[in-house]
């Protein structure tokens, strides 16, 4: 029997909205498979394009130095950045936290490209949880056990600092959430916020409020289903 070009591998009902996990083939780029996200009707992420994900784990990361660093990723997603984490050699243990536990479970059921190369780590924990709500509140004693203090704290989960998800997060990217961040950080930590936006001059004054040096990436890919180059923005500040 011929293979669909199209499969629905996963739907759930989320707090979030409706969470879709597709998988299709591309005809135009030689029938190449591609894994896709849709949250709440909005389309999320793809496999596709991942050149920003790996990059706003090497960026930052590669500015601490020698060392052995306990690295905290905020958004789990296709797994990229946390995969990108894992390669470099100054990281200790990765550890995600992931709002939604369904996705959790699509990388320990296998049904991404990713889900073994994570689950097997035994550097890389997998933490179901509200990451904007540790760090705006505390850490739930009942939950996981995670470190307290992190050499990198790296951000997926917004579309942007002005577009988010979900209004709950907005706290997160003033002043005072900013510097609630930096408790976890260690002295000479850095943080790294992806943003599917160009940088917005608003949240850099509130970054500059707070870590003593913000840098702008804006990292190019192509974007082979529209045949031309495309970037992304990766934030990153040091304390």
């Amino acid at each position: 029997m011929k293979k669909p070009e199209f499969e629905e591998l996963e739907y759930h009902e989320t707090p979030l909205g409706e969470l879709i996990l597709r998988w299709r083939t591309v005809p135009s780029l030689n029938h190449q498979e591609v894994f896709e996200v849709i949250l709440d009707g909005e389309f999320l992420m793809s496999s596709l394009n991942n050149t920003t994900e790996i990059a706003l784990a090497e960026i930052p990361l590669r500015q601490l130095g020698s060392g052995s660093y306990d690295v905290l990723v905020g958004g789990l997603g296709l797994g990229y950045t946390a995969e990108a984490a894992l390669y470099e050699e100054n990281v200790a243990s990765v550890t995600v936290i992931e709002m939604l536990p369904e996705v959790i479970n699509w990388h320990r059921k296998n049904l991404l490209p990713l889900g073994k190369t994570l689950s097997k780590d035994n550097r890389c924990h997998l933490v179901q949880g509200d990451f904007f709500h540790w760090v705006l509140n505390q850490w739930n004693e009942n939950a996981e056990p995670i470190p307290e203090k992190f050499g990198a704290i790296l951000i997926d989960i917004d579309h942007s600092p002005e577009f988010l998800i979900s209004p709950a997060s907005k706290p997160f990217y003033e002043e005072a959430g900013l510097k609630r961040l930096c408790q976890y950080l260690l002295p000479d930590g850095v943080f790294a916020l992806w943003s599917a936006d160009p940088a917005e001059e608003s949240f850099l004054a509130e970054l500059r409020k707070v870590f003593q040096q913000v840098d702008i990436h804006d990292v190019e890919f192509y974007n082979p289903l529209f045949s031309r180059q495309e970037a992304y923005t990766i934030y990153v500040a040091k304390v």
